[in-house]
């Protein structure tokens, strides 16, 4: 059990816990529909960049291809198939075409035997049919299957002939149909690549630092939250000291207050009556002893008090505790306290109320009952009033009773429920989740308490 112990949370816990939760729900998801779009958008940025620049590097090889075709077509464009003369030259001129660092033109024969390599030389006169690249690539078929269908790109991987190592080239091969010919030159594409991959890593690097910017203001935010918790929760818990110490001394106030009441009343009543009593017994004592005949005039004028001081013992315990309450229910409760106040008082008080099926719970019982005790008390003492409704009534939203009389209405400064009875009976319809209206004119006040359904339990 103790460890479940250890792991309930205090209110500041939970509260802080609610206001951080979906704080950093929110961030997280931002964070993360952020980096996805950021690394989208990237992503196709990249891919556009690398496709213009292979566009351009094709671009550049078809040039290159066109102006050499153009420079020799007049010797190819007149030579027969078998003028080896013609061949020889344009081979020549095909040797000297070299740019660039790695830059050069080639030609392979439909059979894959490599004709014309300038930069790498050990490769003419020799079969390249099944030559492959690091990834399998069939490249010398490649060119010559592109040849043969007329002219188009090659991507694959080939040693740069300055420093032997593969990178990825692009190379444009056209065809001679009538000599069997594959010519073609290409372009390495590192640079390409590098430029490429450079772009990703700093998109990468933006994305992080997009985290961590967003992780800092998440930070900044939880520790606002907190922050503000903990001044929200001193004010709080400094404002409930305060009014759990008002509270407190109204308790006291009230407590005191009723045993004033009760004090007063059994002096004043039941006090004086016992006292009668016992004089009344006293004297009809000695007129016994003495064999007077009032003796039994005084016996019965001592019973006459005792009985009345019983019924005021009654009344006091009633006020108290109404068993009637607990026995018979409201409704019964309310008759009782109405009869007794119109008897008391002399002020014509009736009670109304439509019987319904559904049954308060004792706690809306009893706060009812004291609130329509506090109200006609209320009437009693300052209303001067000459008449009073009770009415009790069931209805789809719960119950509710209303308290009206026709006296001179509350003072406005008894309005906002200063007075502790007002407060009282707030505090009562409170604890129930109801709602108490007070409505006064200088023709009279009507006091409304409301209970909600979940006050009222179900019929058996």
């Amino acid at each position: 059990m103790s460890r479940f112990h250890r792991l309930w949370l205090t209110y500041g816990q939970k509260m802080f816990l609610l206001a951080s939760l979906p704080l950093i729900l929110a961030v997280t998801a931002i964070a993360l529909l952020v980096a996805f779009q950021a690394r989208s958008l990237a992503e196709r940025e990249i891919r556009g960049l690398e496709t213009q620049l292979i566009e351009a590097k094709k671009r550049e090889l078809r040039n290159y291809v066109t102006q050499a075709r153009n420079g020799f077509y007049f010797i190819y464009g007149s030579a027969g198939p078998d003028n080896e003369a013609a061949k020889e030259r344009v081979m020549q001129i095909l040797s000297a075409m070299i740019y660039g660092e790695d830059g050069f033109f080639f030609v392979y024969d439909y059979d894959g035997v490599n004709l014309v390599s300038p930069r790498q030389t050990e490769l003419i006169n020799t079969n390249q049919w099944d030559r492959t690249d690091s990834e399998g690539t069939r490249v010398v078929q490649d060119f010559i299957a592109t040849a043969r269908e007329g002219a188009g790109y090659v991507e694959h991987l080939w040693p740069k002939p300055t420093t032997g190592e593969e990178a990825r080239m692009i190379t444009y091969v056209t065809s001679f149909p009538s000599w069997r010919w594959a010519v073609g030159t290409g372009v390495f594409i590192d640079d390409v690549l590098r430029t490429v991959a450079a772009t990703r890593a700093e998109t990468e690097t933006r994305v992080r630092r997009t985290f961590l910017w967003i992780g800092a203001i998440a930070l900044g935010s939880l520790l606002l939250v907190f922050l503000s918790g903990l001044v929200i929760n001193i004010r709080e818990r400094r404002l409930a000291d305060a009014k759990l110490k008002e509270l407190t001394q109204r308790v006291l106030d009230a407590q005191e207050e009723e045993r004033g009441r009760v004090a007063r009343e059994l002096h004043d009543g039941i006090s004086q009556l016992l006292v009668g009593i016992k004089y009344a017994l006293d004297i009809a004592r000695r007129r016994l002893a003495s064999g007077d005949p009032r003796a039994q005039d005084t016996l019965d004028s001592g019973v006459t008090n005792l009985a009345t001081a019983i019924q005021e013992v009654r009344r006091i315990s009633r006020d108290l505790r109404p068993g009637i309450l607990d026995d018979l229910g409201l409704g019964p409760a309310l008759k009782a306290l109405t009869d007794d106040f119109r008897t008391r008082t002399g002020i014509d008080t009736q009670f109304e109320t439509v019987v319904f099926s559904n049954r308060l719970s004792q706690e809306a019982k009893i706060a009812l009952y004291r609130i329509a005790q506090e109200a006609l008390t209320n009437v009693e003492r300052h209303a001067g009033a000459t008449e009073v409704r009770l009415d009790l009534r069931g209805h789809r939203s719960g119950a509710t009773m209303w308290i009206a009389d026709n006296g001179c209405g509350l003072d406005d400064r008894a309005r906002p429920l200063k007075g502790i009875g007002l407060r009282n009976m707030q505090e009562r319809i409170d604890q129930l989740g109801g709602t108490l209206r007070v409505h006064s004119t200088r023709t009279g006040t009507v006091v409304e308490a409301q209970v909600p359904l979940t006050q009222l339990l179900p019929p058996e």
